[in-house]
């Protein structure tokens, strides 16, 4: 994590009319474009990039799994947040699979910022 980056690990809850129901049918977590965080609405307004993390199979097999696709955001607000989907829950008794792992609290994101803001 970059310096200016503050680690939040807190489950978020996706708007799920909002979710991209493209990236559901290629195989990915329908990403959504708006979720809920500390009972406020975050609106993504940008996705600067995307990555996914991968692990061994966990009955032996050489085979690798995509464990969590992470994505970086640019909100509307202008806040960079990297948040993540796990493909499977932590636990059982905590269906949450959409976490907000980091805000970048350096200031707004250059991509986001309107002159003279």
């Amino acid at each position: 994590m970059k310096a200016a980056e503050r680690f939040v690990s807190e489950a978020i809850r996706p708007v799920t009319a909002t979710c991209d129901t493209a990236r559901m049918a290629a195989g990915e977590p329908g990403l959504p474009g708006e979720f809920v965080w500390k009972d406020d609405i975050i609106r993504i307004a940008a996705v600067l990039r995307t990555w996914r993390e991968t692990g061994l199979c966990r009955h032996g097999s050489s085979e690798r799994y995509v464990r969590k696709h992470w994505y970086e955001i640019v909100t509307t607000s202008g806040t960079v947040m990297k948040i993540y989907f796990e493909r499977q829950a932590r636990s059982k008794s905590r269906n949450f699979r959409w976490w907000l792992f980091s805000i970048d609290e350096s200031g707004k994101s250059e991509e986001m910022r309107v002159p003279g803001i």
